[in-house]
């Protein structure tokens, strides 16, 4: 294995309501420069529709740039690319090293299990909707509820606070050793 999931995941980004990867991170990952991926992006073009593969804008790039916080990209002068799924598989056409074309197939695999976590996870967040939706239908007062619940949190803490003053002092339990005689 090349990669880690891992060292995948940590370069998949949500941007405009997609899970997309830059290109100098599939550069690097593939072990080739980014001006050489972006130049066989550029000979392939038709390849790479907007749902596929778009430019970052400045805001975006910004607020990339401040979540990442450790840049060592430096400057750029351009904006980069981002790809999306189809983008990223469009990719393997378009490299043929067999570094990219393996790593591609990691990627690929990844995003596959991202999309079975979630909807194996859509079951629990629509019962726990519905959960929400039967309380607001009930009109359960929520504040009225979250006071009652801290002041049943608040005698437990009394309760556990008087049961350790009320707790006689106990002899240690095990061996007792002599003191030496010096």
């Amino acid at each position: 294995m090349l990669l880690t999931d891992g060292q995948i995941v940590n370069k998949i980004y949500h941007i405009r309501g997609q899970k997309v990867m830059l290109d100098r991170d599939l550069a690097e990952m593939y072990g080739v420069e980014t001006k050489i991926l972006n130049q066989s992006i550029k000979r392939n073009l038709i390849r790479f529709p907007e749902d596929f593969m778009f430019s970052l804008t400045d805001i975006e790039w910004e607020n990339l740039r401040s979540q990442i916080v450790t840049s060592s990209w430096g400057g750029v002068r351009y904006l980069p690319k981002a790809f999306t799924e189809q983008g990223v598989a469009m990719l393997s056409s378009v490299l043929n090293s067999e570094r990219a074309i393996e790593v591609n197939i990691q990627i690929i695999r990844l995003f596959t299990k991202l999309r079975n976590a979630v909807l194996d996870n859509k079951e629990v967040l629509l019962k726990l909707e519905k959960i929400d939706k039967k309380i607001m239908n009930l009109g359960f007062d929520v504040k009225m509820h979250d006071d009652e619940i801290e002041t049943i949190f608040k005698l437990i803490d009394e309760l556990r606070v008087k049961k350790e003053e009320v707790l006689p002092e106990r002899n240690p339990v095990g061996f007792k050793t002599k003191p030496k005689n010096i």
